[in-house]
């Protein structure tokens, strides 16, 4: 514990484990059995209990709960985790829930932004470089994967996956699973688009780009069902990675993919 700050307000258990250089703000609260990596800061009144770890450089805003029991009536007290990555930060009353089933876990990948009155329920896992706007509500067990926005006052029903780099628009609810490389927006929501400024951004080439707005137009834009898209994708296409984890996606879906 060489360098850590704790303010006097501030109430952490014997039992925690706080690494080199962590900072803890007035009236925090850490539970006995959390670990908080290096250089994590933890703002004036946050809360963090349970089995939680918080990954180097993370920072925990203003009120923030981290750790707490799942909101479900299935959770006995039985042993389960809730894990931050690296260089997350998590803002203002944010709350994260532990999961629900012994040994099982909520993820929160590296480099997210969740920012202020955001909710992520029992057993999420969201990916790294994610961001999670204002008030949006993930719902139990639900699924985002890397470089995702989910915009302001985002509802997200439970078990929903939302693909790589794909983005929400703001406001609107989201029942089924969201495709990779799309913006979706809109009452009722409706996949729009492919997201080109995240694509570019991320350095796809044109020829990554072309071959994605191809299967796009399979997928929204034909008059194929999913099933036969599909079959266009796997047969039709070059099986480049982007490809394949398209395919692998809607293949695996409880919920179905909303078009």
């Amino acid at each position: 514990m060489s360098d850590v700050v704790v303010h006097k307000t501030a109430v952490v258990h014997p039992g925690a484990t706080l690494g080199s250089g962590v900072v803890v703000g007035p009236y925090a609260i850490i539970g006995e059995n959390v670990v908080i990596g290096d250089n994590v800061e933890i703002l004036a009144r946050a809360c963090l209990e349970g089995w939680t770890e918080v990954g180097r450089g993370s920072k925990i805003g203003y009120g923030a709960v981290i750790g707490g029991p799942p909101q479900d009536v299935k959770y006995k007290g039985e042993k389960s985790f809730c894990r931050i990555g690296e260089n997350s930060i998590i803002r203002e009353y944010v709350t994260i829930h532990r999961a629900t089933g012994e040994g099982k876990e909520t993820v929160v990948g590296d480099g997210c932004f969740i920012m202020a009155y955001a909710h992520v329920a029992h057993n999420c896992r969201i990916g790294n470089g994610t961001v999670i706007a204002n008030a949006a509500q993930l719902g139990g067990h639900v699924l985002v994967e890397d470089l995702v926005l989910v915009s302001g006052l985002v509802p997200v029903h439970q078990f929903v996956r939302i693909g790589k780099l794909s983005v929400i628009g703001g406001g609107v609810r989201v029942t089924m699973d969201i495709v990779p490389f799309v913006c979706a927006s809109g009452y009722p929501i409706r996949v729009k688009t492919l997201n080109l400024v995240g694509l570019r951004r991320q350095g796809y080439s044109n020829e990554d780009i072309g071959l994605l707005k191809k299967a796009f137009k399979i997928l929204f834009r034909s008059k194929l069902n999913t099933t036969q898209a599909l079959d266009e994708l796997k047969n039709g296409f070059p099986q480049t990675a982007e490809i394949k984890h398209l395919v692998k996606f809607i293949e695996s879906s409880a919920r179905g993919i909303k078009k």
